[in-house]
């Protein structure tokens, strides 16, 4: 899997059958189903000694030889696959060269001579991504999942991304969180991309949250107010003629001041946001710990430490990487410190 984000995937075509003069052609696609590819369970390798070696030869061959059936079939799958890869390649040199329209189109053109093959679904996704059209990058990360659910680290990453922009935050992490799992148990080059696009979801969702729990407040508020409203109603009914009246513009004053301290104290209340120096880049959560790599990039310490005992190797640059190099960032603690003293709602970010 190429893993580079932002970079389209080849396509490859299946092999051509072995030269036959009697190969009966396909009349229609009918008769022969459009090209898929074996699964790796499928995939049989070829344990049979070579003449002389005694040697595996390691190649996916028939034991028998191919009917004209099977040759056909055969030459149908690499004239459809070819013609498939030849839509992709063109599709990724108007990606390269931004023009995103005439990509995506080549890319659908591709998937319609092959719908199995996954990566021409996120090819396709990462075009659309850049033109906005969001819904359809959902549909392409789906569809590529669909036929490779493991280790589609691009469907999970353009999904993600979709999700952003459609205001989906709390989705959003979840499907980055997963292409962040992938990215770093492979080792991938692009983990940094991946991280970034990971904070940015932990934002969306920290956001998402915070609007619920202003449109709570508010109808907090609303609640308040009511059950204000109908108590001095039922005192109103209950007193005498002459106290009515002044007793119900006692209750609308009180009522008035009480919205009044409502709203100045919700103009008073600063947005919570967490800055981005105090967020550990493995766990994605607030650092109370911070430790220095060789590198100069601060990690929570029980983060690293259990990232390096897995592996030996600094999570971006993947150099090798032991626990008695890191350090103690004592000036990111103590800011981290001072931050939570103000807002001790950042530990649940």
């Amino acid at each position: 899997m190429d893993d580079v984000p932002d970079e389209p995937e080849d396509y490859f075509p299946t092999p051509a059958p072995p030269e036959n003069p009697i190969i009966i052609l396909p009349t229609s696609s009918t008769n022969f189903p459009l090209p898929t590819r074996p699964t790796p369970d499928e995939a049989v390798e070829d344990t049979s000694e070579d003449e002389g070696e005694g040697t595996s030869t390691g190649a996916s061959t028939p034991k028998t030889p191919m009917t004209e059936a099977e040759r056909a079939h055969a030459l149908y799958l690499h004239t459809t696959t070819t013609a498939a890869s030849a839509a992709n390649l063109e599709g990724s040199r108007y990606f390269r060269s931004n023009d995103l329209v005439q990509a995506e189109a080549l890319y659908t053109k591709a998937i319609l001579i092959d719908p199995s093959a996954p990566m021409l679904y996120t090819n396709r996704a990462m075009a659309r991504l850049k033109l906005g059209l969001l819904e359809g990058v959902l549909e392409d990360c789906s569809s590529s999942l669909a036929i490779k659910e493991k280790a589609n680290m691009k469907a999970r990453h353009y999904g993600a991304q979709a999700l952003v922009g459609l205001g989906r935050g709390r989705e959003a992490l979840k499907e980055a969180m997963e292409a962040y799992k992938i990215a770093a148990k492979e080792e991938a080059g692009s983990l940094g991309s991946v991280v970034s696009v990971v904070l940015k979801c932990k934002k969306a969702a920290w956001e998402e949250r915070e609007q619920e729990r202003l449109a709570g407040t508010e109808g907090v508020r609303g609640k308040v107010v009511e059950g204000l409203r109908r108590d001095l109603e039922r005192r109103v009914e209950g007193a005498e003629e002459g106290e009515r009246e002044g007793l119900r513009k006692e209750g609308e004053e009180m009522i008035e001041e009480v919205e009044r301290v409502w709203v100045e104290a919700g103009k008073a209340e600063k947005k919570r946001v967490v800055p981005d120096w105090a967020v550990d880049d493995i766990t994605f959560s607030f650092m109370v710990d911070p430790v220095i790599t060789k590198t100069g990039k601060s990690y929570e310490r029980a983060s690293i430490m259990e990232h390096l005992r897995r592996s030996p190797t600094d999570p971006l640059t993947r150099e090798p990487l032991r626990i008695d190099e890191l350090r103690p960032n004592l000036a990111l603690r103590e800011a981290c410190e001072e931050f939570l003293k103000e807002n001790g709602w950042a530990v649940d970010y």
